[in-house]
């Protein structure tokens, strides 16, 4: 994915909020014909530290019935990718009458290998930790203890499998080539719920330092 260096983050924390807070990635690996993609759920293993992804696994799992998963075999090269807050941007938020629209994003790329679930045993515990992980950051307070024997008795129409991260690319597009004003004007548009009404790309550029915040920083003398 070529990424331009303005908008590059530092470390691999900020990949990992993402892929927690937008868990639905799309699977991408080789087929027959055309590369074979699926929209799956993924979580990281619990315990994973908050500040990177290289060199650990995720967890995910799709339909048997689904043809990917026929084409899937033990450490199968694939990719997640993962969307973040994304919207459109007007030109009018620029001031000025010659500019064009855009469309301000993140996304995560993971490059890697996938391992297949030997046992039912283990495709259930990936099963199981999905759903008490979603629950737990989305949902409100459901117990699984009541559903265990229905999770098993689907599981064996499940596919699960382990993803290992060997490579993370992560792209934040939110107009860092414009000015701290523009930067502004962008993040209230947001803010406000236009542009796809992702009000969640203004708190995500404010985490970013953008807006304001940048230019207090390019302002020296400045108050903090």
């Amino acid at each position: 994915m070529l990424i331009p260096p303005i908008y590059r983050v530092d470390g691999e924390n900020w990949a990992v909020e993402i892929v927690d807070r937008h868990p639905l990635a799309l699977l991408i690996s080789n087929g027959k014909t055309v590369p074979e993609a699926t929209q799956v759920p993924i979580v990281r293993r619990p315990a994973s530290g908050d500040d990177q992804l290289t060199g650990t696994s995720l967890l995910g799992h799709m339909n048997r019935a689904n043809p990917h998963w026929a084409t899937l075999a033990h450490e199968t090269a694939a990719k997640l990718i993962f969307m973040g807050p994304g919207g459109y941007v007007s030109p009018t938020l620029y001031n000025t009458d010659v500019a064009a629209p855009t469309w301000d994003f993140v996304t995560v790329h993971l490059h890697g290998t996938v391992t297949l679930a030997a046992s039912l045993d283990e495709t259930l515990s990936v099963v199981m930790t999905t759903a008490r992980t979603l629950e737990s950051r989305f949902g409100s307070g459901f117990d699984f203890e009541a559903s265990h024997d229905y999770h098993s008795s689907l599981a064996p129409g499940v596919g699960a499998f382990s993803f290992h991260v060997e490579k993370v690319e992560a792209m934040f597009k939110f107009s860092q080539e414009k000015s701290p004003e523009i930067q502004e004007h962008v993040i209230a548009w947001f803010a406000d719920g236009n542009g796809g009404s992702c009000t969640d790309i203004a708190g995500t550029m404010r985490k970013l330092g953008l807006g304001k915040a940048s230019r207090k920083k390019r302002e020296p003398g400045s108050a903090s």
